[in-house]
């Protein structure tokens, strides 16, 4: 048959597919590691709370906080 491979021919195969292997988890592992997915998960919130709706909606949450805070101080001294 013409689609015969020798023995090396398939090993030199094999271990081409091992190292591709090997090239795509370390790829995958320096993609998934901790430290880089929380960088970038504190680069990421970074960039939308200093847009325009990030900032609206900071300062509101703050403006509820304080008032939330107020009413609880009220509340305690009677």
């Amino acid at each position: 048959m013409a689609d015969e491979r020798s023995a090396d021919v398939i090993r030199a195969d094999i271990e081409q597919a091992r190292d591709q292997l090997a090239i795509s988890v370390d790829q995958l592992a320096d993609r998934l590691a901790p430290s880089r997915v929380v960088s970038e998960a504190k680069a990421s919130i970074r960039q939308k709370l200093s847009s325009p709706v990030g900032l609206a909606v900071v300062g509101g949450g703050a403006v509820l906080l304080t008032l939330l805070v107020v009413r609880n101080l009220r509340h305690s001294r009677r």
